[in-house]
């Protein structure tokens, strides 16, 4: 008789860790679990979903998360998609303790999905079935590649993925057109006798001379670039706006996996930490091996090479979720992870102190990323980690105007973000804008010197 594979054992957990789980107050949406070989992991990863729209960039993503995986850099334990249901893809080729640990940290994963406020709003808006939604999207694409042939689509998915982080999260994922008119000025007289003259054969002649000035388009910058060329591009087919708001609706899925990245893979390391503690129905080997793993996934620099990392967002996360439930509970804990978002979370939570036993103020923030800080500086160490999480860590960019031939005019707002852009990566992502918007594109900006640039994308040099 043959002993059942270590990728198969673990369910036989997975029962009774879900009981535990629900007896310590975590409330979660069910899970659908599947092991699979690591080279599907390795495309999720990638692609971000199991199924998705095909694109060339995928496949650098691809090659660079290999080199990753071959120089000992990046393993990929599971990966688990919110929705009710979730799933959760485990790597066949973990071992018992490390799928039982997984187990454990995906149901911790899914308690946060379910109750944290950001991604409450994203899949009420979105949906919670974002894998068939995703693949609903490809075999979209795959019909326009049958309509229109493949390279036309491609100019269309180069130009929309080049955008895929310009949307605005404090708008509704289904917005409305702008109002085409300015509203009306009201009736700046209060002179009686005009008042009596404009109405005397009883008709209001001050109705009849008022005129409607048009709104400017758009009203204000818009960051929401997908929204704004997908909804007034002037000669854009519905097939390109079809692709471009699929691309905007995966994004707002993603924002919030983005969002609260250290936050929730705290939260997972803490309780799969604890329920691995409490359950004592696990085998003591298993166990052992369990926490020999969770050591590796918080520990804060990289296993053999100790390598210090820019910061691990399990170890940092999981740092300061045991300190606040150490403080004030898991009902306290469990309000700040309803509401919270990264930001929020460390500015409210990562002290001086804690910073400096976790060996932060090594870090500072040059050209390829944080390395170290020489004042112990919290306010500035807190920025520091968050910068990159502003606007999916793109430059500010917003559509300023839309001239009368049809130039779409675009801001860089350096004053915010601090930094130029590189002009040559600018210049390319013009010309996939052009491609759909089909008139003069224009870039206000800084170089990497802060000299102001215009960089401009027109149809007529093409």
């Amino acid at each position: 008789m043959t002993s059942p594979s270590p990728s198969r054992d673990w369910r036989g957990h997975l029962p009774r860790l879900e009981d535990l789980a629900r007896r310590l107050g975590l409330d979660w949406s069910p899970v659908i679990f599947e092991a699979v070989p690591d080279s599907f992991m390795t495309e999720i990863a990638v692609y971000g979903l199991p199924v998705r729209m095909p694109h060339w960039s995928f496949g650098a993503r691809y090659i660079y998360q290999l080199l990753q995986r071959h120089m000992g850099y990046s393993r990929l334990f599971e990966v688990v998609f919110p929705g009710n249901p979730g799933r959760a893809y485990l790597a066949a080729s973990n071992g018992l303790a490390d799928n039982t640990l997984v187990a454990a940290h995906v149901l911790g994963h899914a308690d946060f999905s379910k109750n944290n406020l950001l991604f409450r709003r994203s899949q009420d808006q979105g949906s919670e079935h974002i894998i068939e939604h995703a693949a609903s999207h490809a075999r979209q694409i795959e019909r326009d590649i049958e309509a229109h042939g493949f390279t036309a689509v491609e100019k269309v998915l180069d130009a929309a993925l080049s955008l895929e982080q310009y949307i605005d999260l404090d708008r509704s994922l289904r917005r409305e057109r702008y109002a085409e008119y300015l509203p009306a000025p009201p009736n700046a007289s209060d002179d009686a006798f005009r008042a009596r003259f404009a109405t005397l054969d009883g008709e209001d002649k001050s109705v009849l001379h008022t005129r409607r000035e048009r709104a400017p388009i758009p009203p204000h910058p818009e960051k929401d670039l997908l929204w704004f060329i997908a909804t007034y591009a002037p000669d854009m087919e519905s097939w390109e706006r079809d692709i471009f708001l699929a691309v905007r609706a995966e994004s707002f899925y993603f924002y919030p996996v983005y969002a609260t990245q250290t936050m929730n893979e705290g939260w997972a390391s803490y309780w799969h930490a604890r329920l691995l503690r409490e359950a004592d129905f696990i085998p003591q080997d298993t166990y052992l091996d369990a926490i020999k793993c969770h050591s590796d996934v918080v520990r804060p620099v990289a296993a053999e090479e100790q390598i210090a990392l820019a910061v691990n967002p399990y170890h940092l996360g999981f740092t300061l979720w045991e300190e606040i439930i150490k403080q004030g509970g898991v009902d306290a804990a469990r309000q700040i992870m309803k509401e919270d978002d990264d930001f929020s979370f460390l500015r409210n939570n990562l002290t001086r102190e804690m910073a400096t036993d976790m060996g932060l103020f090594r870090y500072k923030r040059q050209a390829n990323g944080p390395v170290k800080v020489l004042a112990e500086d919290i306010d500035e160490l807190r920025e520091t980690l968050l910068h990159d999480k502003y606007n999916f860590g793109a430059p500010r960019v917003a559509v300023a105007e839309v001239r009368g031939d049809g130039t779409l005019v675009l801001e860089h707002n350096s004053d915010i973000d601090k930094r130029g852009l590189d002009i040559d990566t600018a210049r390319k992502v013009l010309g996939y804008v052009m491609h759909v918007w089909r008139r003069p594109v224009v870039l206000r900006t800084i170089d990497a010197a802060a000299k102001p640039v215009q960089v401009v994308a027109d149809p007529a040099a093409a």
